[in-house]
């Protein structure tokens, strides 16, 4: 015989259950969509480190064939824009010489704006001038 007093048993979650459940949930969305963003931030960057490597070696190979085809490398510090992936890269080049007759160095520089100092990417290389091999 049952008693009265006596309830069946019954499961489920209770409001107190709930609402810690759900305050972990508050704080853990949060962590992960930033984590996110961060992720998908650095993905970025990395695409934009490529495409300036890929501008500032196009731009190295320009000038290995204006030195074939004139014999010589353009004086002073060259400087320009480029479009590549629908989009406006800047660069700079600045020339100096080395200890080595017939070497110069070339810094080929490459940001993502027009005004700023602070290349994205540099890509340095030694060329020979003056005919020499």
């Amino acid at each position: 015989m049952v008693s009265r007093h006596t309830r069946p048993h019954v499961s489920g979650f209770t409001l107190v259950e709930v609402m810690v459940a759900l305050a972990v949930v508050a704080v853990a969305v949060p962590a992960l969509l930033l984590t996110l963003f961060q992720q998908i931030d650095g993905t970025e960057y990395l695409r934009d480190r490529s495409m300036a490597s890929w501008v500032a070696a196009n731009r190295l190979n320009e000038l290995k064939l204006v030195m074939a085809k004139q014999g010589e490398l353009p004086g002073g510090q060259l400087s320009g824009e480029t479009q590549m992936a629908q989009r406006d890269w800047y660069w700079w080049i600045d020339q100096e010489s080395t200890e080595l007759p017939g070497f110069i160095r070339i810094d080929i520089n490459v940001a993502t704006e027009a005004d700023t100092e602070e290349a994205l990417h540099t890509l340095t290389a030694f060329l020979s001038v003056g005919g020499q091999p």
